[in-house]
């Protein structure tokens, strides 16, 4: 059955029609048992609306569609790989025709401040578009062995890809799914984060205005141990690409293992490493640093919340990044001047303070924050956090929020030590004039993204993703599309004799 959208009341008085239904075979459909969750709006702590939850038995629904869109002779397995690419590149225009509803729903449902959020709405755009243009430009390779035989490799698409995506960023990493798994010619059933459904259920009604058939994009609302957990078990999904904590990247991987070996990847945690030598340029380097953790509320995977700062500069840089950090806009994300919003969650306001809490207890220094921002939602002060050592919880284990530890470092062989002491290896930043420096330490680094002199500024082209614990696989760019595709080897016997026994 058919769900129709309601009218969803935003700040300023306005409203907007948000469909609340389960995504399949491009309608809003009730689930089989018919129940509903709240959204909570994370600036007041309130219910924003219900949408309807995904169970067991409505992952098997959205399987099912996508294996019917599969299917050799459908409709869209008899695009050509041009067509495929136009429907892309029409739902990144779609995407940008309606970046103002798509971005205030973000703001929304999950916090990050207007401005943020329309940059986030024109990055997944941009990440759709790109590879709108790779569909026609995924093609094998010919092998000449010998005369007697020809032979050549096919990239065929990997089938049903389960997609699971998390809070921090849902629409962006909505198009980070999407974006390379149609590319390469696969269907999708992706589940949203139950915190944050919001914007992704919206952006399914461009998936159909654009024109892709029926049963390609599924889209459903739930929650992970239930229908995230089906997903990654069901035996007609052929791949399961997961965006979350480590913890339950490894879920993910025994589920894929005690069902049909489904093909994996994960992007998850980590503890990234900024590291600051003597002779970097000071205020950049702090402006970035405040932007490596502080974007984003801090909620980023690959958030810079170990800064490393050279003795020679380490007071100096500590005062400035203290007085950067107190200037820091926190408040209502609709606000044009905001940068920090509220945390997504009652559950994640309360794991981040209790990280500071535990800092606190262990001898670390509080220099600013620590505390709730406001009287309601939950929002958290800048925290700088000094005084530290290895040990402690708050340099080991992922905060996810706006909270930065500063500790001191020797020589290159001192802090290429401490960014290694993690279990995690996802991201890493080097602040330095030296050139020489830059190259040696990115190539150390145990990290499958470094920047060098900034922080956070991920591309659609350049892939991302962990070493160690932060993950397997890659996302974006053209390293993405090998993560959708099985390829084939092809033998031609062209007059080669059969053997004789």
């Amino acid at each position: 059955m058919a769900v129709d959208s309601i009218d969803v009341q935003l700040p300023s008085g306005k409203s907007y029609k948000q469909p609340i239904g389960l995504f399949v075979n491009n309608e809003y459909i009730l689930p089989k048992a018919g129940k509903k969750f709240e959204t909570i709006n994370p600036s007041t702590g309130k219910p924003i609306c219900e949408v309807y939850e995904a169970k067991e038995e409505d992952v098997d629904v959205a399987v099912e569609a996508a294996v019917k869109a599969f299917k050799f002779g459908s409709e869209y397995r008899s695009l050509t790989s041009q067509a495929r690419g136009k429907l892309l590149t029409k739902l990144a225009d779609l995407m940008e025709r309606d970046v103002e509803v798509l971005a205030t729903i973000e703001s929304l449902d999950n916090g990050k401040s207007i401005s943020m959020a329309r940059m986030d709405v024109q990055l997944s755009a941009n990440c759709i578009r790109y590879y709108g243009g790779w569909c026609d430009k995924i093609h094998g390779k010919t092998m000449e062995v010998e005369n007697s035989r020809f032979m050549y490799t096919r990239h065929e698409p990997v089938g049903v890809c389960g997609q699971i995506i998390p809070w921090n960023f849902p629409l962006l990493m909505w198009s980070w799914k999407i974006g390379p798994a149609i590319a390469c010619g696969n269907v999708v059933v992706l589940k949203t984060a139950e915190q944050t459904p919001l914007s992704a259920l919206k952006a399914c009604e461009l998936v159909k205005e654009a024109g892709f058939p029926a049963g390609v994009i599924n889209v459903l609302s739930g929650f992970g141990k239930i229908a995230g957990d089906a997903l990654a078990r069901h035996d007609k999904v052929d791949k399961v690409a997961f965006t979350g904590s480590t913890v339950v990247g490894r879920a993910i991987m025994k589920a894929s293992a005690e069902s049909n070996l489904k093909k994996v990847t994960l992007e998850l945690g980590g503890k990234s490493p900024n590291i600051i030598f003597n002779d970097a340029d000071i205020d950049q380097a702090v402006k970035w640093s405040n932007f490596g953790i502080y974007y984003n509320h801090g909620q980023c995977c690959c958030a810079g919340s170990r800064i490393y700062v050279q003795e020679g500069i380490y007071d100096k840089f500590v005062q400035k990044f203290i007085e950067t950090a107190k200037a820091t806009v926190v408040g209502d994300p609709f606000k044009e001047d905001t940068f920090q919003g509220p945390q997504v969650s009652q559950l994640q306001f309360d794991r981040i303070m209790g990280y500071i809490r535990a800092g606190r207890d262990e001898g670390a220094k509080i220099e600013i924050g620590g505390e709730r921002h406001g009287e309601e939602g939950y929002f958290i002060q800048p925290t700088v956090i000094t005084n530290v050592n290895q040990k402690m919880k708050i340099m080991q284990e992922e905060i996810f929020g706006p909270v930065v530890a500063i500790a001191k470092f020797t020589d290159i062989e001192d802090v290429i030590e401490k960014a290694h002491d993690t279990t995690y290896g996802l991201a890493a930043a080097v602040f330095t004039t030296n050139l020489k420096t830059a190259i040696q330490v990115s190539n150390r680094l145990e990290a499958g993204t470094v920047w060098v002199n900034s922080y956070n500024t991920i591309h659609h082209q350049l892939p991302f993703g962990g070493f160690k614990q932060s993950g397997i696989g890659r996302e974006l760019g053209k390293y993405a599309l090998h993560e959708y595709t099985h390829v084939k080897g092809v033998h031609l016997n062209l007059e080669m004799p059969a053997p004789i026994y």
